[in-house]
């Protein structure tokens, strides 16, 4: 008698799998939808920090009128050493570090003031988001060289 040999289901094609042109049309289609998210994510994380740009020049601007406040007469610091000198320790903790450049605590790497008289000053920092409806219109050359965006709050 005479066995019949049947070949393994793995041995034998049936035209069931994936072809090469499938699988590089698959393959590409992960790859763009990758590179769209990771310039996604780019763009939210600088939006995130200008967010925190602003804010700490809100918490600046909070400092100084404390500090004005409680000058005879009343007065804002003469420049941006007078205001480390006068808002920190006594008003703020430490001076905030921009988030992008990290650079050591009690600089201001993208942040400025300017007293433009006795009650009146800017804070300015750059902002990397081109499409964030504060920003002033001139574009400038803000920390290591990179472009951005002037954000200005003045005495209120």
């Amino acid at each position: 008698m005479m066995k019949n040999k049947a070949t393994p289901k793995a041995m034998h094609f049936d035209g069931q799998g994936f072809t090469l042109i499938e699988l590089v049309v698959v393959i590409a289609i992960i790859a763009t939808l990758t590179g769209l998210a990771a310039f996604n994510f780019g763009q939210a994380r600088s939006r995130a920090r200008d967010v925190q740009r602003k804010s700490e020049l809100r918490q600046i601007q909070n400092a100084l009128e404390l500090y004005k406040n409680d000058q005879f007469p009343q007065s804002y610091p003469d420049n941006a050493i007078g205001l480390s000198a006068a808002l920190v320790s006594a008003y703020m903790e430490r001076l905030p570090v921009d988030p992008k450049e990290k650079v050591e605590d009690g600089t201001w790497f993208d942040y400025g003031y300017n007293r433009t008289s006795q009650l009146t000053y800017a804070l300015q920092t750059c902002l990397e988001n081109t499409s964030d409806p504060d920003k002033l219109t001139p574009v400038v050359t803000c920390g290591a060289g990179n472009a951005g965006y002037i954000y200005q709050l003045t005495q209120p």
